[in-house]
């Protein structure tokens, strides 16, 4: 999703369209305006057709590294934490959305992007606050690169490790990295496709490959379960940060969620008790459940980074799942590249390239460079599940829990917060929940990542 966004603009407008007069030093705008009615999307999705986007862009290496998870966790504290973070999560969302809309409503604008909505949140919230409004926009971005960076290094590692279990048992034994290596020019090739459009089919078979290989994966979860005695109910303290990480990863597609509701032709549909939303988060966290707890019951203290990992490594079946999500997550790596490619290049860079007559080939050595950034991150930490762990904890602590309580707050400073100020609280409570998981996953993350080497 491109960061992009102009700020709102009451340009070509008079006294009688806006309707807004002071009161006590407070704007208030003329409510009939809907910016759900303003919308101008060229092909805007349904909500059933939503709601498999939804699910579809939850289902990646997130869900295959909750068994591991819940060894972190034991599987009665897994399950119960995991629908809490889900609650959590959700509930989070709902208040972005809402925050954002109100600030178009606002603004009389149609839609606004996260940092342009965190930005001008910003400079009408809290005195306090407002001294951080220039510098939300690169906050919220650098965010949102780092997490999709994160994203792609997993995948690369992710790729990587798969491979070698094959190549392990078929040829020789060669280090993760090698294979990382071996991975970097095809992952240069598919990151140099710079129209969406013609990724979408194979991204449809990646989602086809995806939800055939969770079936084949159950089907080893649920021959021969051990005893549930064998397994711990809840895991020793000291791990449950690592837990933290992993499930907000896993649950926690923030960026995907914005560019859903916005591409909506009922957007009203989103939130709602049984809106999209609810009931996507509702089938995600059942499927994310289930599959850390049958995992957990397994494999056990065995579990991996991710769940393909514990697969017999000499069956046919087994070799063909790796196979198959090794191409899924392939593809998907040019799919999550491409954010980060797009906010560098068409928020920070287009501009002063615009002009030039090389303006291709900057746009192509910015692709190479994302590229090559993930690659050496994913070469100098090849640990999956530490990598998915820290780059949760790290990122969506922020963008999911902690960003969006203060836009709410300063989308309803200072007159709308409740009685007693309940709101404000409520947000306070979340963004200190956001800023301990980040401080604590992120450190028990890195910690785990050292400790790895020595």
């Amino acid at each position: 999703m491109s960061s992009s966004g102009g700020s709102p603009s009451k340009k070509g407008t008079t006294s009688v369209d806006m309707q807004i007069f002071a009161t006590n030093g407070n704007t208030i705008v003329d409510e009939s305006y809907d910016p759900h009615l303003h919308r101008n999307r060229p092909h805007p999705t349904t909500n059933f057709e939503t709601l498999v986007h939804l699910l579809k862009g939850s289902l990646g290496t997130g869900i295959l590294a909750m068994p591991q998870a819940f060894y972190n966790a034991g599987y009665i504290s897994g399950v119960v934490n995991t629908i809490l973070i889900g609650i959590l999560c959700t509930y989070c969302l709902h208040v972005l959305v809402q925050a954002q809309y109100a600030l178009c409503k606002r603004h009389r604008v149609p839609i606004l992007t996260y940092p342009i909505s965190m930005k001008i949140a910003l400079e009408e919230g809290p005195e306090c606050l407002r001294r951080f409004a220039p510098y939300a926009v690169v906050i919220v971005d650098g965010f949102m690169i780092v997490y999709q960076l994160g994203i792609c290094c997993v995948y690369i590692v992710f790729v990587a490790t798969n491979i070698k279990q094959l190549v392990d048992y078929y040829w020789l034994e060669l280090d993760v990295k090698i294979h990382c290596l071996i991975l970097l020019v095809p992952l240069i090739g598919i990151n140099m496709i710079r129209n969406l459009k013609v990724l979408a089919p194979f991204s449809t078979l990646a989602n086809l490959i995806t939800f055939v290989g969770i079936g084949l994966i159950l089907a080893y979860i649920l021959d021969d379960v051990p005893p549930i005695s064998e397994r711990q109910p809840v895991a020793e303290l000291g791990k449950f940060p690592l837990f933290f990480g992993t499930t907000l990863f896993a649950l926690e597609a923030v960026g995907v969620i914005i560019a859903l509701e916005n591409n909506m032709a009922t957007p009203k549909s989103f939130g709602g008790s049984c809106g999209v939303l609810n009931v996507g988060m509702i089938v995600i966290v059942f499927l994310y459940a289930g599959m850390g707890f049958l995992g957990y019951l397994k494999y056990g203290a065995e579990s991996a980074g991710s769940i393909t990992l514990n697969l017999p490594q000499e069956e046919i079946m087994s070799q063909s799942i790796r196979i198959l999500f090794a191409i899924a997550i392939f593809i998907s790596y040019g799919l999550q590249c491409y954010v980060p490619v797009d906010i560098i290049w068409n928020v920070y860079l287009v501009e002063k390239y615009r002009d030039s007559n090389n303006k291709l080939v900057y746009e192509m050595l910015v692709r190479i460079v994302v590229v090559i950034t993930t690659f050496l991150l994913a070469v100098a930490i090849p640990r999956l599940g530490l990598f998915i762990s820290l780059f949760g904890a790290f990122c969506l602590s922020a963008l999911g829990i902690a960003f969006p309580a203060i836009m709410e707050i300063c989308v309803l400073w200072p007159d709308k917060l409740g009685p007693g100020k309940i709101t404000l609280w409520k947000d306070i409570i979340l963004i200190v929940f956001g800023i301990v998981g980040l401080v604590a996953g992120t450190y028990t993350s890195v910690r785990d990542i050292i400790l790895s080497f020595m």
